[in-house]
């Protein structure tokens, strides 16, 4: 029988999931369906509880109902409860939906897994105080990095952020007093903090001649992107593998089966090459 899952979200055309899924079903040899699903903003449970009523098994979560799911689902992950938000519903056998937060542990798998970059005792900068940072925070703390520090346009949102979090190794900081070099940056801005600008005013002085920087966006080129690989450091990547690693995630707590990654980035790479 074709198990049914769905990506919720809006806007959702853009979304990669279903062909990652797809990959990973065939790799797995189970058969299923899963589909993009264009969620009006004020219709998300309604939609949950179709989904489901219609013999749905699992869905994920994107922007902008992460916590709306979070509120929705009756019972949470350690992770997803820590970050607020919940990015891949599971029903449990006992009918019950549970939230869990994969985006912390894909990011941090491609980090240190598919990029080969230490955390450990590492000083990380993340650009960024919105959703997106709060999500992969207590992961990248699990880490056990030597400091994390939060800077955003508007510091109010970064210190709220890192006095929530309750880690003394977690540090707002205004971007106008930014000082580095940094291990990791980490662009958690939706807009890569220029919005369409073309050019991003950050101090060239946070990188050092072995920092590796991060944008969590995937699929075009951002102003963040632009920046910093007009300068020198050891390695840039863009967010796609950090797709992949959460989907890998959701897939493995939907059907307790551990796909390998490394084609399935690689083939989503060949095809934006063609693009």
């Amino acid at each position: 029988m074709t198990v049914k899952l769905a990506v919720f979200g809006n806007p959702i055309e853009h979304s990669l999931s279903p062909q990652i899924h797809r990959l990973f079903g065939e790799s797995a040899g189970i058969d299923l369906s899963y589909e993009k699903q264009l969620v009006p903003l004020d219709g998300f449970a309604d939609a949950v509880q179709a989904f489901f009523a219609g013999g749905g098994t699992g869905i994920n979560i994107t922007v902008p109902f992460k916590k709306d799911a979070f509120e929705f689902v009756s019972r949470w992950s350690e992770v997803a409860r820590l970050a607020g938000a919940v990015n891949t519903i599971v029903k449990d056998t006992d009918g019950k939906l549970r939230g869990e937060n994969t985006d912390g542990s894909g990011l941090v798998s491609d980090l240190q897994n598919n990029l080969g970059w230490q955390l450990k005792g590492k000083s990380i900068l993340i650009l960024g105080a919105g959703g997106a940072v709060q999500g992969v925070l207590p992961n990248l703390l699990d880490a056990e990095p030597q400091q994390i520090v939060i800077a955003n346009r508007t510091h109010a949102n970064a210190l709220k952020l890192s006095d929530a979090t309750a880690d003394e190794r977690v540090i707002a900081c205004p971007l106008d007093d930014l000082s580095g070099p940094f291990d990791v940056i980490i662009s958690a801005s939706s807009a890569g903090l220029g919005g369409a600008s073309t050019k991003l005013d950050l101090p060239v002085s946070l990188l050092g001649p072995n920092t590796c920087v991060y944008d969590m966006i995937y699929g075009k080129e951002t102003p963040f992107l632009r920046w910093s690989e007009s300068l020198p450091s050891s390695q840039c990547s863009d967010g796609l593998g950090m797709l992949v690693e959460q989907a890998a995630c959701a897939f493995n707590l939907w059907f307790g089966v551990k796909v390998e990654t490394r084609s399935v980035l690689d083939q989503l790479r060949t095809d934006k090459q063609k693009v």
